[in-house]
């Protein structure tokens, strides 16, 4: 019997303990032990093991673990050197994740919580008679979450500090999600504050704490250290630029072979790679391994045909992202387009990156991408002491996002600034030719890009159908024998609905596209709604005047057809 995927599971111990498939990072522990940083900062995209990580270096190096879970793993075979420091330190750990919430009051008090909450996993130091009364007292209140905000500047050094009297062992430190607060906070209207207080906390706990041992800390993106990191000299940055860890955030070639393999799909190989590989950090290739695994989940047994689908476009915060991209420039917008079709552009790269500022050079949008996986570098140059990078998507998982995601945000942007009574008035009236001249003054100005294609005009004329006071659209709706593009429908069964099916034409060749060739996709559009019964679904909701387009599209060109009743 194979063993399980560990999908969503986060925590080392039930991982190995639960008997999961795990593909072995554990001389991320050994790295990081010759390395001896002090302070370490990890920022890798979303999803691509950051917590797991952090919890296996909490299950290694913490107090009264069960050293069982690591036997057969790599890091059993360095050495004496690092398999006598497992079990030997207390283990602070704090995910600042639970601080995204919607509004200030509950961000403060769940990080509050999340302290808390250490303090009272480390209450075996109250029994200690080294612990004046005095801090006993201030530890209590801590851990009953009794300090006001303006407190907790020094809680977690005050925790290190209570450890050592108690224990006499100096405390490790991990820190997940360190930059979830702070985005949350940017778009929530507290950003100050919250810096404030973040920073505060990281200062006391990273800044001249001699109670601690090392911390670790993970993120998505390098916050700038005038921002957080005031005054930390001690700080080690891994970026994603940074040349060592490398292959310890994601899946490697020979591991993604290594997993295939096992699971019996070593014939998806190639396309696993299209799909899900292409990033490059520091000097290692990686896969994404969420989607990786989520793919195998869907490919193992009985439906090892399913098609790959884009797993990572729902898991990434998208928020800033979208924000620059509404706000770019036409030639944005082209390097978007040719970016699409697997051309590259060539950017000024910095990694400190303030939210503050952000709105103030478009360049920030291309670092954003970047560094939460959007893009890749594939070379670099210096001019003087800046970096330039030419960067590229990475994938084919990735281009699906931009396809997808990045176009509708431009174009939606462009239709929301539009006036389409028109539009609405002309399909109402079944006028072809006024509801074609209005659709193609939004195609005009719409993105483009090389290979066009079904999925993008049908997300385009849901975007523009959208949003009126009258007619709801329903997209790929089951009915008769298969699913229609788009039904058009009041609520009204009295008032006219419509059916409307989208075809793309394509070049052939250097032979050029003619509007006779646009005609004939448009009528075989209609002769498509006929034959396969797309208006029963209207018919069955007692519509009984029904209108049926057929539009097709070349590039930004469309021709519609239309006609009245129904076979």
């Amino acid at each position: 019997m194979r063993k399980p995927l560990p999908i969503g599971v986060e925590f080392f111990e039930k991982m190995r303990s639960r008997g999961y498939y795990y593909v072995d990072k554990t001389l991320f522990i050994k790295e990081l032990i010759d390395k001896k940083g002090e302070v370490n900062l990890f920022t890798r995209p979303r999803r691509f093991g950051k917590t797991l990580t952090l919890d296996m270096l909490r299950c290694f190096f913490e107090e009264g673990r069960d050293p069982s879970i690591f036997e057969g793993l790599k890091i059993m075979e360095a050495g004496e050197k690092y398999t006598s420091m497992m079990g030997k330190y207390p283990v602070i750990f704090l995910t600042l994740k639970s601080a995204k919430t919607g509004e200030e009051k509950s961000a403060f008090e769940a990080l509050r919580e999340e302290i808390a909450g250490e303090f009272k996993r480390h209450s075996f130091v109250l029994d200690s008679d080294a612990l004046s009364d005095e801090d006993k007292a201030d530890f209590i209140r801590f851990r009953d979450r009794k300090p006001e905000p303006g407190e907790y500047k020094n809680s977690i050094k005050f925790l290190c500090k209570c450890i050592r009297v108690a224990t006499g062992k100096n405390t490790i430190l991990l820190i997940d999600e360190y930059d979830v607060p702070l985005e949350s906070s940017f778009y929530k209207g507290y950003y100050e504050s919250m810096v404030s207080f973040i920073r505060s906390l990281f200062e006391g706990a990273l800044k001249t704490n001699d109670a601690l041992e090392f911390a670790v800390i993970t993120g998505c993106l390098r916050i700038s250290k005038e921002s957080i990191f005031t005054g930390l000299n001690n700080l080690s940055i891994i970026s994603i630029l940074t040349p060592d860890y490398g292959e310890y955030f994601g899946f490697t070639d020979e591991e993604i072979r290594e997993i295939l393999d096992y699971y019996k799909l070593s014939d998806k190989y190639e396309e696993v790679r299209s799909w899900y590989n292409g990033y490059i950090f520091g000097n290692s290739n990686v896969y994404n391994p969420w989607s990786t695994i989520m793919y195998l989940r869907d490919h193992i047994g009985s439906d090892r045909d399913y098609f790959p689908v884009s797993y990572w476009a729902n898991t990434s915060s998208n928020s800033i992202v979208r924000d620059l991209i509404e706000r770019a420039d036409s030639g944005t917008k082209g390097e978007i387009e040719k970016l699409i079709a697997w051309g590259s552009i060539e950017k000024p790269v910095h990694e400190d990156i303030t939210y503050g500022e952000i709105y103030q050079n478009q360049d920030n949008l291309w670092n954003f991408m970047l560094f939460t996986g959007y893009l890749k570098i594939i070379s670099r140059r210096f001019e003087g002491d800046k970096l330039y990078a030419t960067m590229v998507i990475p994938n084919r998982e990735t281009r699906y996002i931009y396809s997808e995601k990045i176009i509708n945000w431009f174009d939606m942007e462009i239709v929301k600034k539009s006036n389409r009574n028109a539009l609405f008035e002309s399909m109402e009236k079944g006028d072809a030719e006024g509801f074609e001249r209005e659709i193609n003054k939004l195609l005009t100005p719409s993105i483009s890009y090389m290979d066009s294609y079904e999925n993008f005009y049908h997300g385009f004329m849901l975007g523009i159908l959208s949003g009126s006071d009258v007619y709801t659209a329903k997209s790929n709706r089951e009915s008769g024998q298969g699913r229609s593009d788009i039904l058009m429908t009041t609520g009204d069964v009295f008032a006219k609905a419509f059916v409307i099916e989208l075809k793309t034409v394509k070049q052939a060749g250097r032979k050029p596209v003619t509007l006779e060739m646009m005609d004939q996709a448009a009528e075989k559009a209609i002769k498509q709604i006929d034959e396969r019964s797309y208006v029963d679904a209207l018919l069955e909701e007692g519509y009984g005047n029904i209108g049926r387009y057929g539009i097709s599209f070349f590039k930004k060109k469309c021709r519609v057809h239309y006609k009245d009743g129904y076979s």
